[in-house]
């Protein structure tokens, strides 16, 4: 489809859109802050091991004043392509951003455009990382790319696309890109006007590899030895090849990644895993505490300026992180380390406080929870729907109880991780593991053998027991192929539309 056909598409969609005509007063103001790999197990409202060895008490605090959601799942486990399901509230093949080296289309409709055209004011401060200029935001000051940690680059509105051969004007920032962001994000608040409601979204770099955190944190932590997880040690003879081929361990960290000493020469792979866990999990943690406390200095803002009581207040991650399970330390699968985002938020005026929900909430539900607070209605193309009675302990009858997830990348240079797609209920996790390009950019044309898991969380939380070959669940497997499939359908994401797995499937789906 052609971008004039798009952009025609997009105003036409902006132009049907039912807005109530409320008072702006009477609409709250949305904060949404996002970090970068940011997982909840190094969040110490999620009670995980870490929560007494680096404490988040304000980014808590969102969570104790509100609800911390416990199943909110992203679709595609990777930064660019959760960052678009998040503006669009579409799957990954319905906005066209598959991979990390997809840019958004801006003529698309997102949820910056509804709330501004209702007379938000929009803004989006800190990491982009979707390609084109940002589009729906009334200012906005971003990293370019990954950014860098120290003294970074960041591009501001008017900036885009004015130098020569189109490229764009960069300001350098002295200091630590989150402490910059936060400030940044700070100066945007103070700027607005307060009489009118505004949309913010406030997007941290931090804790994304190589994870160098600012220097008032550079030997916290020093002298403590991190607990390992259970299954830091796992040798995968209970999973496909996938898991024997991928390049996430933490065996292969480098001095690209780590800036401590490197295990000698001849160590063993659970040696490298032990030393290289230490170095990496404590400069991810000094990366979270510079995110912890620039969040304190948001919610500080807001209680001096009388603008606690009408602001809503997320924090969540661009997906989940694996901070060393399975002796893994990136994301992308669909296992509950990388599958799971954290979620709280806070809105004192709606939202009761110290709350924790269990329904299964998806990263393309976000947009229409926003517009949902601006009275707005859900554009009919967004396969999200909003949770705003969930969070007030309203979940409506018919809320999903199993959600689909589809991982596109396959075989990048990076990390070589299968292309995969899976049905999550409440109780077990179907994973296809189809090993075919199909097309994606930063895919490699490097197929396997498909291969399917099944794991029973309620019974192996941690998902180390592979049960699909069991015969006494060939019953479980059925049901759950059908309503994976009855899932594909509902989101319009056929095998029909790719020959190659259409084909592969009449032998390695049933």
């Amino acid at each position: 489809m052609n971008s004039k056909k798009i952009a025609s598409i997009s105003l036409s969609l902006l132009a049907g859109s039912h807005f109530i005509q409320a008072a702006d007063n009477d609409r709250p103001n949305i904060i949404f802050i996002m970090s970068d790999d940011h997982t909840s197990q190094a969040i110490s409202a999620y009670n995980g091991m870490l929560k007494d060895i680096l404490p988040t008490p304000n980014i808590d605090r969102i969570g104790n004043e509100g609800v911390r959601l416990e199943n909110c799942f992203v679709t595609n486990s990777i930064s660019t392509p959760s960052r678009a399901c998040i503006l669009t509230g579409q799957y990954s093949h319905k906005n066209g951003v598959y991979t990390l080296l997809d840019n958004l289309n801006r003529d698309m409709p997102n949820v910056a455009k509804y709330l501004q055209q209702s007379g938000y004011q929009t803004a989006i401060i800190g990491k982009w990382h979707l390609g084109t200029e940002p589009s729906g935001f009334d200012y906005y000051n971003v990293l370019p790319g990954q950014g860098e940690y120290y003294n970074p680059k960041m591009i501001k509105i008017g900036d885009w696309g004015i130098c020569a051969n189109n490229t764009n004007k960069e300001t350098t920032y002295r200091g630590h890109s989150t402490d910059i962001i936060g400030k940044e994000a700070l100066d945007y608040l103070d700027r607005i006007d307060k009489d009118k409601p505004f949309f913010l979204m406030c997007h941290f770099k931090a804790p994304h590899r190589p994870w160098r955190p600012a220097a008032r944190f550079k030997d916290l932590l020093k002298d403590v030895t991190i607990p390992e997880p259970e299954n830091m040690y796992e040798t995968y003879e209970n999973k496909g090849e996938y898991a024997k081929i991928i390049r996430t361990g933490m065996e292969i960290m480098n001095r690209n990644d780590l800036k401590g000493d490197m295990p000698p020469a001849g160590a063993t792979r659970d040696e490298k895993r032990k030393k290289n866990y230490q170095i990496y999990i404590k400069d991810y943690l000094r990366c979270v505490a510079g995110v912890d406390e620039n969040v304190g200095h948001i919610l500080q803002y807001l209680d001096e300026h009388n603008l606690t009581e009408n602001t809503i207040v997320i924090y969540t991650g661009d997906q989940g992180f694996f901070l060393g399970e399975h002796g893994w330390f990136d994301k992308r699968l669909m296992m509950e380390e990388s599958l799971r985002m954290p979620f709280l938020i806070r809105y004192p005026k709606e939202i009761p406080a110290g709350k924790i929900n269990k329904d299964i909430i998806l990263n393309i539900d976000f947009a229409p929870l926003f517009l949902d607070y601006a009275d707005i209605k859900t554009p009919s193309q967004m396969q999200g729907k909003s949770f705003r009675k969930n969070l007030k302990g309203e979940t409506p009858s018919d809320w999903r109880k199993e959600m689909y997830y589809r991982y596109w990348m396959h075989a990048d240079d990076a990390h070589n991780v299968c292309s995969h797609y899976g049905i999550r209920t409440e109780r077990y996790k179907l994973i296809y593991f189809y090993g075919q390009r199909l097309g994606m950019t930063g895919s490699h044309d490097k197929p396997l053998t498909p291969e399917w898991e099944l794991y029973d969380l309620q019974n192996d939380p941690a998902e180390m027991h592979n049960i699909y070959k069991d015969p006494s669940n060939e019953g479980l497997i059925k049901e759950l192929k059908n309503k994976l499939l009855e899932l594909k359908t509902q989101y319009d994401d056929l095998d029909s539309k790719y020959p190659v797995l259409d084909n592969l499937n009449k032998t390695y789906f049933w």
